[in-house]
């Protein structure tokens, strides 16, 4: 016996639109199942077996298709013959009716049905021939949509947070463009609703009966940083070792990353294009990071990158007002001002009574860590007025720490001191108008070039360096100082 399946729609939503062939069918085929009864036909198949539950329980929606198909096959395969029902068209947009199709234990058969592109077409007034529309997920817009602009229907945008992420892909839109929103076509409670980019998401409820058009897009959705995030989904799923990652253990390749831009940076040359090339590697790096956790945190269903993108630019917009408002900045000096008055604005917004220090990473290297705190206090007026007080502290903590060490104090008391005269001489840095983290990396590179230069010396004159005396690598020392 031949296992059959028999695939038909339930159309748009409409009764009138189910055709004849798909009643027929229903009221032949014993064994029924459907994809979802949210759909205002589904009422049509009271006995059917739907998969709603499999929406809630799988984490994707391939292991949701992928279980549908195993489903269905292994029901077919049983009783010979079953009817599977989908909402619309079983031939627009619907991957389980694919898998089903390309599966070659059963035979399929696909009955036609009216889809949701018909009312939108009248809806629309347009002839989607004529015009060049074309048809993308909701779900996959920065993708299916990169380098495009126009005109677009966009299918699947079931809920408000499918519309945000679709609004938040198209970097280059500046809120104004028109798009139309149409939502339960046929049905007596339809809307279409024309609306601007800015708003697309606000303006109703969005549900499996919504679908968006977009006649025109002021610039081409960006299609590199789509295909990054498609890859980061990609790879999280389907590879081990991205798939254990959590926000904690990625700290270190961050912070790794971010440390090897820097040296990027470091070692550009305007007449070398390779350190271009190096350059743009390590931004790439660091770019994934920050890709990688916000896939994470999309997964788990706290925000997405879109959202990271548009914090981002909303902040910009805010704390440059000069740029977006009526505030004046003739200078960068004026703009830090600005910048620093809009900041504490918000922290105390958000925070009530905010700390001086609120905003303050403590995470971050030690030497700028303590200069921002610095600055902190310095902004309201607790410094030393000019660098000589801040010359004389550093006299005061050696001597401190001389003490402590000559007492043979306990370890805890000796490094305290040690910090205070590691931040003495941050301030010191930062009232002679000086980067501490700076300084102390040129003072490292300076002393690492001098030894490799030592390291090469003792090796032309045979001198075995982890040997020798502290005297001849002192002379070492000075002749390569001497050069």
């Amino acid at each position: 016996m031949t296992a059959r399946v028999v695939i038909v729609g339930l159309g748009p939503g409409p009764r009138n639109t189910v055709t004849q062939a798909t009643l027929e069918a229903i009221e032949r085929i014993d064994v029924q199942f459907v994809r979802t009864k949210r759909h205002p036909t589904a009422d049509l198949m009271p006995k059917a077996t739907s998969f709603d539950s499999l929406y809630d329980t799988l984490p994707t929606f391939e292991d949701v298709y992928s279980a549908i198909t195993e489903a269905v096959v292994a029901a077919a395969l049983k009783h010979g013959e079953v009817l599977y029902a989908v909402p619309g068209s079983p031939l627009i947009l619907e991957s389980s009716v694919a898998q089903l199709r390309a599966d070659t234990r059963v035979e399929v058969q696909v009955l036609p049905a009216l889809s949701f592109l018909d009312l939108a077409w009248e809806a629309l007034g347009i002839d989607p021939v004529n015009a060049g529309v074309r048809l993308i997920d909701g779900h996959r817009f920065a993708l299916e949509a990169a380098g495009e602009r126009g005109p677009l229907l966009v299918a699947q945008v079931h809920a408000d947070w499918v519309l945000s992420d679709v609004k938040l892909s198209h970097e280059s839109a500046n809120g104004n463009e028109p798009v139309v929103l149409l939502h339960h076509l046929g049905l007596p409670d339809q809307r279409v609703e024309h609306t601007t980019w800015q708003e697309l998401d606000r303006v109703l409820p969005a549900d499996h009966l919504t679908t968006l058009y977009i006649a025109q897009m002021a610039e081409p959705v960006s299609g590199e940083l789509a295909r990054l995030h498609q890859l980061a989904r990609t790879l999280r799923e389907q590879c081990p070792w991205d798939r254990e990652q959590t926000h904690d253990s990625l700290i270190k390749h961050l912070i790794e990353e971010t440390y090897e831009v820097v040296d990027a940076i470091e070692a550009l040359d305007t007449n070398d294009p390779a350190t271009d090339e190096a350059f743009i590697e390590e931004l790439g790096d660091l770019l994934y990071q920050v890709e990688f956790h916000a896939t994470i945190a999309e997964q788990q269903g706290r925000f997405s990158m879109a959202d990271v993108a548009r914090s981002i630019h909303d902040k910009l917009v805010r704390r440059h007002p000069h740029v977006f408002g009526d505030v004046v900045a003739n200078s960068a000096n004026d703009v830090v001002q600005t910048w620093d008055e809009v900041k504490r604005a918000e922290k105390k917004s958000t925070d009530g009574a905010a700390s001086t220090f609120t905003g303050v990473a403590k995470s971050g290297p030690s030497l700028q860590y303590a200069t921002k705190i610095q600055k902190r206090a310095a902004d309201v007026g607790f410094d030393w007025p000019n660098a000589d007080g801040a010359f004389e502290k550093i006299i005061e903590e050696s001597a401190e720490i001389r003490q402590a060490v000559a007492l043979n104090s306990d370890p805890e008391t000796v490094r305290m001191e040690l910090g205070d005269l590691l931040f003495s001489v941050v301030n010191l840095s930062r009232h002679l108008g000086h980067d501490a983290e700076q300084a102390l990396r040129g003072a490292s590179d300076k002393f690492r070039h001098r030894f490799e230069q030592v390291e090469q010396l003792a090796l032309s004159r045979g001198i075995d360096l982890a040997n020798a005396p502290l005297e001849q690598l002192d002379a070492l020392w000075d002749e390569v100082k001497k050069q």
